[in-house]
């Protein structure tokens, strides 16, 4: 089985990648957690709930491989967030990061990120904060996953040229 996290900055399409991937290969995606979690919030979130966020959210990615694993023709699943994105999170909002997610963050169970890349227009969503450090954020990704020495590519485009893009990354890994 492989194992995708879906990874990158606030709307990038993350959310909408993850289900059309996991549409077109009839299996299972593992939503982002933090939105389910922050819209529940009465106020805003504290340094202590990224932390919360993060554990929850690697407990539900591996449910979400024994779920696949349990089924007979799922080959693939995807995450759509992981640690890498609490990380960024922490350092871009608080500028340190929790221990326990920089420990996890290498072992968490992914073979491979996908990337998404900026080139998609900014869509406003109360719970996004940084359409002004894109770039930047983009740019500590790219930081995190060569520091980590992880597989990943990079997908661009607009559209179905996007999923696309990003199916013919994973071809490479079949």
């Amino acid at each position: 089985m492989k194992r995708i996290a879906i990874t990158g900055p606030e709307s990038c399409g993350k959310s909408l990648m993850s289900a059309a991937l996991a549409g077109h290969f009839d299996t299972i995606w593992v939503p982002e957690y933090a939105r389910q979690y922050l819209l529940g919030l009465a106020s805003g979130y504290t340094y202590k709930d990224i932390l919360h966020i993060a554990r929850t959210q690697l407990r539900l990615m591996k449910r979400g491989i024994a779920e696949a694993a349990g089924s007979p023709v799922a080959s693939w699943v995807f995450f759509d967030t992981d640690l890498l994105v609490t990380k960024v999170w922490c350092d871009v909002v608080f500028g340190t990061c929790h221990r326990w997610i920089q420990e996890n963050l290498p072992k968490q169970p992914v073979d491979y990120y996908l990337l998404m890349d900026i080139d998609l227009p900014w869509e406003f969503d109360p719970l996004r904060e940084h359409p002004h450090l894109r770039r930047e954020i983009f740019d500590r990704y790219l930081s995190e996953l060569n520091t980590l020495g992880v597989p990943y590519g990079v997908v661009s485009g607009l559209g179905e040229q996007r999923l696309l893009n990003a199916l013919i990354l994973l071809k490479q890994l079949s």
